[in-house]
Order: C-alpha cells, then structure tokens, then sequence
C-alpha cells in the first residue's frame, strides 16, 4: 500500500505568475522558493515557502493548452493537491482507477504523475517523489 509521506505544495491556477506574486510573495510575505519552465506541458511553475509546504504557482504557456481551457472555462484558483511518495509510478497506478491510463512528469527535478479516479470528490491528486528523510528545507531548487 502506498505511503503519502507528507503534502508537497498545493496547486493555483493563475492567468499571470506576475501578478499573483504580488499577492502571495509581497501582501501574503510567503518567500520565493524557486521558478521553473516546463517543456512539456508548457508550463510556468512557481513556488513559494509557506514553511511546511510549498504553494505552487500554475501558469500555461501555451493558450490552446488544457490548462489554458480551465482557466477560460473555470477562471483561476485551486488546481490540485500534491502528495510526496517512495515511488511515483506505483502510486499513481495504486491510487487511480482499476485501468486507468496514466501519465508521468516532472516538476523540480523529479518525477511525478497525477491519479486518474472519477471518485476524487472534486479534488485532482499529484504524487511527486520525496525520499524519506527529506524535508521541505532540504529540497533541491
């Protein structure tokens, strides 16, 4: 059975990663943590502090992206929860559904995947790998 070590970051959706900084790093006082270009998907990730867990900054980069679609469709906010685990594919595998396709990617230099489950009560799920010992403080850029 998969272990979900601790909450990695919580996921916002956000039309411009300029301009929620200057709410979430300069009214809210969280520290940048680290910014990050994503290929594949094309994606602006960006993360702050908040000391026990990163909030991440979702940014499309491409307007005819799925994210894209979302934010047209359901505006900015919550995108999803992310879970550190021991092993990336097999928690994806375990947590979605029996047959589900999955997919694997990568975010600050590390694998991660997203559940694919239509019971996740209004909540998408990302798995990222952490080891053990690890702790916030000691994550790589």
């Amino acid at each position: 059975m998969t272990e979900l070590r601790r909450l990695d970051h919580v996921a916002i959706l956000v039309r411009d990663t300029d301009e929620a900084l200057l709410y979430f790093r300069d009214r809210l006082g969280l520290p940048l943590h680290s910014t990050e270009r994503l290929e594949s998907p094309p994606v602006r990730l960006t993360y702050l502090d908040a000391g026990n867990v990163f909030i991440q900054l979702l940014e499309p980069l491409n307007a005819d992206s799925a994210l894209a679609t979302t934010l047209d469709l359901s505006g900015e906010g919550l995108h999803h929860i992310c879970f550190g685990v021991d092993s990336v594919p097999e928690a994806v595998v375990e947590l979605s559904d029996p047959g589900a396709p999955t997919t694997l990617g990568s975010g600050r230099g590390r694998v991660s995947g997203f559940v694919n489950t239509s019971n996740g009560h209004g909540v998408v799920i990302e798995c990222t790998e952490v080891s053990p010992s690890e702790t916030l403080s000691t994550q790589p850029v």
